[in-house]
């Protein structure tokens, strides 16, 4: 076995012989460290755009997220600075001369604002706990925003008598509705510590919701555009799976009155409102509590007095996200296989309609107050993500940023859709990812990254990552294969539908037969594949462990491996019951059929676990289970347990850790190379 005790690949320079040009293959550290735009927000004249950029700080081993903002289509320039904590969730106040956003600048994330022209920023709220939803009244006055109850004192008073415990779906504090008054002209910059809670009239508070005497929590709420009324999504409490008794109920701001709207027996979730304030659209369920995991959700117009219950895009066979509803009718964000393109629905008739213009992928969007113009995040198949402009109708589009610039001396990957036929018939497509020297007369080791949901899309792109070094495995001579398995969103609740009490099973189908279709192909050497996948990804990596001798390694991240144990200690009991249809008590052989720890002795590959140390999502006990069982049988398994984190690896040194440790396991089984992990 060779041993590598420095890795010059991740640094070396790759000569690319049809373009006769150099093209540096980055290190993992470079590509951890990409800058990203997010949430580009439009003012309401559409002259401006407020973005965030995200950059990593390595030395404090975080992502830190800051405003830009581009005036009149120029060069964004950054808006706010507070390394220590970031600035998010950037709001136009309605008369578009101020910007809103969160940012924690003392012990908690409170409401600040910046003025448009210039100047320092200004915290607005000054309240005990986190604020992490808020919104502009229309007439820009106030600001309405969620906080949990604060029961620190309760508590406090618990723990002294009896100590520390907590009673399962018990603890909890309900979200409720607070309102700040805004008033400009006593805002101070740089205000002094005995000053600061004069900005805004926050001392009542404490005491005091908007809304008395409610048993519910609040998830979300919108108000109407004469800012007379707010429209409220709520639910008993905030527990998780509450979530299927989510209702919708119109608050009167002068009157006080509550009244109920919208409750159907599963979840009713809040869209927006019409812009001339008499109805609103939301999402739902209906009665539906079996199977909306997987199948599409409906949306709907009804009107604020409960008449005129109409259901929109009844011809779309796909979920639709991030709606919207301005004078040019009512707008959303769909996945498309791999694209993900905006959709209008018109209003009066329900009928939607693809817009085909703009990138292979839209992530976000904002409209200015007349839907004339606007503005949004979106990537090309070979770029990187770029907050773009343009008026609606949509004909010319400008880019903003220039984010791929980071990139453009970069050896990435070169990517293509394919398609192949499963064991049962099924049409699966799939991201195939080439070198930029590819060669077709050669055969390719094969790395197949199963993505997470199981409703996840894989699509093309320049430089995927997450744990998996991609990139550098293209670079080192190999193929990486990302298949859209059934369960994957964007190809129909049918095909979303297919792994029902068929989880593991027929998603090993999908990935097995798109190995051998490449194989078939003349594409890759079967001697040299690998499979790898987190969260419902290294699930079916888990079920290819114990049940196919394919693969010459695998990487579990965050995988289930015994759905009875995932079952009983998840966050999310519904999934499991929706995906298997039974409960264990109800029916033991579906939750055998489909467990990878079922035929443990059936596993011959040498198999990395990696897991979150507090993952709720997926509970840590399934990494444990899987090791043990692989050990117990003789087949060679680590497992790496990071520290503090959940379901997922979100600073950038232990994603740098687990990076390495991926490129390391296989390294050594598909390269026959011992590699040492850098200690500097």
């Amino acid at each position: 076995m060779k041993k590598i005790t420095l890795l010059v690949v991740l640094v070396a320079t790759l000569i690319i012989p049809s373009h006769a040009q150099q093209a540096q293959n980055p290190s993992f550290e470079e590509i951890i460290s990409l800058r990203s735009v997010s949430d580009a927000a439009i003012s309401p004249d559409g002259n401006h755009i407020v973005f965030e950029q995200q950059t990593v700080d390595w030395e404090e081993n975080k992502y830190v997220t800051e405003l830009w903002i581009s005036k009149n289509g120029g060069e964004p320039f950054q808006l706010t600075n507070n390394p220590e904590n970031g600035s998010s969730n950037p709001k136009w106040s309605p008369d578009g001369k101020w910007i809103s956003f969160l940012s924690k600048r003392g012990e908690k994330s409170q409401i600040h604002v910046i003025r448009v022209d210039g100047g320092e920023a200004v915290q607005v709220t000054h309240t005990e706990k986190d604020i992490s939803q808020y919104e502009w009244a229309p007439i820009g006055k106030k600001i309405a925003f969620l906080q949990s109850e604060d029961r620190s004192k309760e508590e406090e008073k618990r723990k002294d008598i009896y100590g520390g415990f907590a009673v399962e779906d018990a603890e909890y504090s309900m979200n409720q509705l607070y309102l700040a008054n805004f008033k400009p002209d006593s805002l101070r910059y740089n205000p002094l510590p005995s000053e600061s809670k004069d900005t805004v009239r926050t001392k009542n508070l404490e005491a005091k919701p908007m809304i008395d005497s409610v048993s519910f929590s609040i998830n979300t709420f919108k108000w109407s555009p004469d800012g007379q009324k707010i429209a409220l999504e709520h639910q008993p409490d905030p527990l998780r799976n509450t979530f299927f008794k989510a209702d919708i109920s119109i608050y009167d701001i002068r009157t006080k009155k509550l009244t109920t709207l919208v409750a159907n027996l599963s979840y009713d979730g809040l869209v927006t409102w019409s812009p001339d304030g008499a109805s609103i659209l939301y999402g739902s369920s209906l009665n539906d509590s079996i199977s909306n995991y997987y199948k599409n959700g409906k949306i709907f117009r009804i009107n604020v007095d409960g008449t005129e219950n109409q259901q929109l895009a009844e011809d779309f066979d796909e979920d639709l996200f991030a709606i919207q509803w301005n004078p040019n009718g009512i707008f959303a964000l769909s996945w498309q296989k791999t694209k993900r393109p905006l959709i209008h629905i018109d209003p009066k008739n329900g009928k939607t309609k693809m817009l085909e213009k703009g990138p292979e992928r839209i992530y976000g969007y904002s409209f200015s107050k007349d839907g004339k113009k606007m503005a949004f995040t979106g990537v090309n198949d070979s770029d990187l993500t770029e907050i773009y402009q343009t008026t609606y109708p949509i004909k010319e589009i400008d880019k903003l940023t220039a984010s791929t610039n980071q990139i453009q001396n970069w050896a990435v990957a070169q990517s293509e859709v394919i398609s192949w036929k499963s064991k049962d018939g099924t049409t699966i497509e799939g991201v195939l990812h080439k070198p930029q020297d590819y060669d077709p007369s050669r055969k390719y080791p094969l790395l197949v990254v199963i993505h997470g949901g199981p409703t996840g899309v894989s699509v093309p792109n320049a430089v995927p990552s997450y744990v998996y070094p991609m990139v550098q495995w293209l670079n080192k001579g190999a193929l990486v294969l990302r298949p859209n398995y059934r369960g994957s969103a964007g190809y129909g609740e049918e095909f979303r539908s297919l792994n029902v009490k068929n989880l593991g099973v027929g998603d090993a189908w999908d990935v097995l037969s798109g190995v051998q279709h490449l194989e078939d192909q003349g594409l890759i050497d079967g001697n040299k594949v690998g499979s790898m996948g987190w969260s419902q990804g290294g699930y079916i990596s888990a079920f290819l462990t114990t049940n196919s001798d394919t693969f010459k390694a695998i990487s579990v991240g965050a995988g289930i491996s015994n759905w009875m144990t995932y079952y009983v200690n998840t966050d999310i009991h519904p999934f499991t019951r929706q995906y298997l249809q039974a409960t264990p008590w109800s029916d033991k052989e579906v939750y055998e059929k489909t467990s990878p720890m079922t035929n443990i002795n059936n596993a011959v590959t040498p198999t990395l676990i990696q897991h979150g140390e507090f993952d709720r999502r997926v509970p840590p006990a399934n990494a444990y289970e899987l090791f043990q069982g692989l050990q117990d049988i003789g087949v060679e398994t680590k497992l790496i347990i990071y520290k503090g984190f959940g379901h997922g690896i979100n600073k950038p040194k232990e994603r740098l850790a687990a990076t390495w440790h991926n490129w390391q396991w296989f390294g050594k089984y598909i390269w026959d190379e011992e590699i040492e992990v850098p200690m500097e």
